[in-house]
């Protein structure tokens, strides 16, 4: 009898992508990230072109010194650095998004398997599993 079950019994399927449910739970998390991303983003951008500011900026005087103007610059750049990776990143969200509606979110693009739930939870832009990532890790060092 127990060979009847064997022979009957129907081998458990690896699934290949998430189902609707799960990709709808990941589009809130990413739409959240988003929101605050963009947010962000446009704060840093008012930093870098000092738009719509009624602060001290305004009062500021002119006769700063090569110091001040420094840090000034700094900071500046600083800002723009930031910008531009909280751009790529919102790039990446967007992206991801796409490719929940193509239902293809979720899976590594190198070994095609499942990113698990967990890493995507905290990398919702993920692309690639851990073992793919320090498969091609470990390319690069060669």
């Amino acid at each position: 009898m127990s060979e009847d079950i064997k022979e009957n019994a129907v081998p458990e399927v690896e699934k290949t992508r998430y189902s609707d449910d799960e990709l709808a739970e990941f589009k809130v998390i990413i739409n959240e990230k988003l929101d605050k991303a963009r947010k962000e983003y446009n704060t840093l951008r008012q930093v870098i072109m000092h738009n719509g500011s009624n602060d001290i900026e305004d009062t500021t005087p002119s006769f700063k010194t090569v110091e001040d103007d420094g840090a000034y610059q700094l900071s500046k750049e600083e800002a723009s650095q930031l910008a531009q990776r909280q751009y790529k990143f919102i790039q990446n969200l967007e992206a991801a998004l796409v490719r929940i509606e193509n239902k293809t979110y979720g899976i590594c693009r190198v070994t095609g398997k499942l990113i698990p739930k967990e890493r995507l939870r905290l990398v919702p832009h993920a692309t690639l599993t851990v073992e793919a990532k320090e498969m091609l890790a470990k390319k690069g060092r060669n």
